[in-house]
């Protein structure tokens, strides 16, 4: 990613149709991209992904797909049709998962001719405390061990890159390399609350440790002037 370049994915969990198309024009420029997820996707359908491309937004589409790999590489394959830059799936599901949705892009690219979703594997959410995920999913290694792991699992398998929290960023560079993207939510500018995130940076920091893009939602969209807002925090991590 150049140094200049937008590096915000604003989060849009909006409930109203016109409210995430106005959405769409105001910030579209501003923004790296636009992250519609399960909420959106669910009450509106796969059209308000087209509507968004067509107004001229790009678009994180964060579905964290999960499911066995003949499943997750035809759903890959029909996602691409959307026109969305980035999709989501669970690096959880394993290395056969993650190689199926690869070959979904390549599906799509050579039976419809369109250019398919840079890939982001899902590592820990970052709901999930080192407590909860130890106790509640059985996992012994600690947080930053076993997203390294997943990461590292995801550039085999020949994703474009991961989504993890602030706290992994360095970690990741380190075993990753420069040329594997990190996408880091939990990104909460400083004063704003951490509501239901246990991992958590501020915007400035989170670049400083190498990370591509930051998911930020609530801190942009709550304010009096999301556009405001969102320029703002551009020009606080842009040199």
């Amino acid at each position: 990613m150049k140094q200049n370049e937008n590096k915000v994915v604003v989060a849009l969990d909006v409930s109203n149709k016109n409210k995430a198309a106005q959405l769409f024009d105001e910030l579209g420029e501003d923004a790296a991209a636009l992250k519609i997820g399960l909420e959106m996707f669910i009450r509106f359908g796969p059209e308000i992904v087209q509507n968004a491309v067509a107004r001229g937004a790009k678009i994180m589409l964060d579905l964290k797909l999960h499911d066995i790999p003949n499943t997750v590489q035809k759903a890959v394959a029909n996602v691409s049709l959307l026109g969305a830059e980035l999709l989501t799936i669970h690096t959880t599901g394993g290395m056969k998962m993650m190689k199926a949705a690869r070959r979904g892009i390549e599906e799509a690219e050579k039976n419809y001719g369109v250019k398919g979703p840079k890939l982001l594997g899902v590592t820990v959410l970052t709901s999930i405390s080192e407590e909860a995920m130890k106790n509640e999913l059985g996992v012994i290694k600690s947080v930053e061990e076993q997203v390294v792991s997943l990461a590292l699992l995801a550039k085999e398998a020949g994703l474009d890159g991961v989504v993890a929290s602030p706290k992994e960023i360095k970690s990741i560079r380190n075993a990753c390399g420069d040329d594997f993207l990190i996408v880091t939510p939990g990104i909460r500018p400083a004063g704003s609350s951490v509501d239901d995130q246990k991992r958590v940076c501020t915007p400035e920091q989170a670049v400083a440790d190498g990370a591509d893009y930051l998911v930020i939602g609530r801190p942009i969209l709550q304010a009096d002037n999301p556009v405001e807002k969102l320029k703002e925090i551009n020009k606080s991590i842009i040199h």
